[in-house]
């Protein structure tokens, strides 16, 4: 990425950090940049977070590894993440009306990972998130063998989990990522 890209990007996820404490509390933002910095294929999935609508910013911090966990935090489900089904077999599997791509692929060619439904309940003591929308999250793979897959949203104060065929898609339906540097 070019030099005055990068240093709008990384000046926007700043802005962000700064003004959203309560989703990294404790964390230092000068060791958040020096981790940006020194990983340009992260800083890459982060503009992509960014362009399709994720709003990414940092929600925790993993011990183990030493990497900083970045998060979606969009008030609604990615506007350029939507409208996809779940993933590759499902697409394969519409005959018509197929929409323009699935949330899995769409998710690895970003280089990040769609959140499970533990992650996306994780993400709403940060605020309501899909209040209006709804994402998909990593299913099981015994739910997926049989055709279908998991959705989130936010409705009446809690976490709702549903299922859908896998092959389903809609405009309110899109995906959100987690991405550790």
């Amino acid at each position: 990425m070019e030099g005055a890209f990068l240093v709008e990007l990384i000046k926007t996820l700043k802005d962000r950090f700064a003004k959203n404490k309560r989703r990294h509390a404790g964390i230092d933002w000068s060791s958040v940049q020096a981790k940006l910095e020194a990983s340009p294929d992260k800083l890459q999935a982060l503009h992509e977070m960014e362009r399709t609508g994720g709003e990414p910013d940092v929600v925790g911090y993993d011990e183990k590894t030493g990497e900083f966990i970045f998060c979606d935090c969009s008030p609604e489900s990615p506007l350029g993440r939507r409208s996809l089904c779940y993933d590759r077999e499902a697409l394969d599997s519409r005959k018509e009306n197929k929409p323009s791509g699935c949330a899995v692929e769409m998710a690895s060619s970003i280089g990040i990972e769609i959140l499970t439904e533990q992650q996306f309940r994780e993400l709403q003591e940060f605020g309501e998130f899909d209040r209006k929308t709804s994402s998909w999250v990593k299913t099981p793979a015994k739910i997926r063998d049989l055709g279908g897959a998991l959705f989130c949203d936010r409705r009446y104060g809690n976490v709702f989990v549903y299922h859908n065929g896998a092959e389903s898609y809609y405009a309110a339906r899109g995906f959100r990522g987690l991405l550790k540097v």
